[in-house]
């Protein structure tokens, strides 16, 4: 006697709407300068992309998460805060994590591609400057030509360190050098336990310079180079589905309401903002560093 239950299966299997689904990769959009900049707190943070990372590993089907990174570096703090929840997010759902670096992967942006189990970058991109920067003005003289008595008190012999309008102190100097060279040593280690053996004896590795892709590549920081959409179609196949999330997403409604659900958020029109000027001015500047 047939089995009829054999003879339904073949029959369902041959219907063109069944079969096996194609495989699916999520992409998480990280673009922009790490940490909040100006009036409108402009910037990647945690607080605005966990939510993005949350969805990308949210399908049971995902085949793996893919970063899309174009990133000049800002905040190292917010920088791996966002690489640990990628990480955690990754670990607890077993999911493989691949990131691709766009224009620019550097500094706090090179953090965010420590992320991925594989880094990738276009051979013109431009990767590194593993280090840390603080800079800033002195106007100490500028206030004696104009007639300004700079007036300050403090509570503490140490609360007015780096005062621009003061001359500068060797003693506040030293003591900022201190925690410059203990953050890059932090940054250091996260390179080294990421990327492990891959990385070369390169005395230059960790100097704060940057390379193109193909150097990086040679130097252990990328796997090699390739393009995000050519990459994912090679190893999952042309049919693979390639779903982006962008932090920037929301409902037009939580847009325009200023990013925080049921309060709008009003800020009285100038037409000079000091401050926004300032990041905006700021933005560019580690933009500028790397020729974008």
């Amino acid at each position: 006697m047939t089995d009829l239950s054999s003879i339904f299966k073949n029959i369902w299997l041959k219907l063109p709407f069944v079969g096996e689904a194609a495989p699916l990769v999520t992409v998480i959009e990280l673009n922009g300068v790490i940490g909040e900049l100006g009036a409108g707190r402009k910037g990647l943070t945690l607080k605005k992309v966990e939510k993005a990372i949350e969805n990308a590993f949210k399908p049971g089907s995902v085949k793996a998460v893919a970063l899309a990174i174009n990133s000049p570096g800002g905040s190292p703090v917010q920088s791996r805060l966002i690489m640990n929840a990628i990480r955690a997010e990754a670990a607890k759902k077993e999911t493989p994590v691949l990131a691709f670096i766009e224009d620019v992967g550097a500094s706090g942006g090179y953090i965010l591609a420590a992320a991925g189990d594989e880094i990738y970058a276009d051979e013109s991109s431009i990767v590194g400057s593993i280090g840390v920067i603080s800079g800033g003005f002195g106007f100490p003289e500028a206030l004696k030509k104009i007639g300004v008595e700079r007036r300050i008190y403090t509570a503490g012999e140490n609360k007015s360190t780096l005062d621009p309008f003061k001359p500068e102190d060797p003693q506040d100097v030293a003591r900022l050098e201190t925690m410059l060279d203990d953050l890059h040593k932090q940054f250091i280690s996260l390179v080294k336990e990421r990327r492990g053996a891959k990385l070369s004896d390169d005395p230059e590795l960790f100097s704060g310079r940057f390379w193109t892709g193909v150097m990086a590549r040679d130097k252990g920081l990328v796997d090699g180079t390739a393009q995000l959409g050519d990459f994912l179609r090679d190893r999952f196949g042309k049919d693979v589905k390639i779903k982006r999330i962008s932090p920037e997403s929301g409902s037009l409604l939580k847009r325009l309401m200023g990013g925080e659900a049921g309060m709008a958020v009003y800020r009285a029109p100038a037409l000079l903002d000091a401050e926004e000027l300032i990041a905006a001015g700021e933005r560019r500047a580690l933009w500028a560093r790397f020729g974008l």
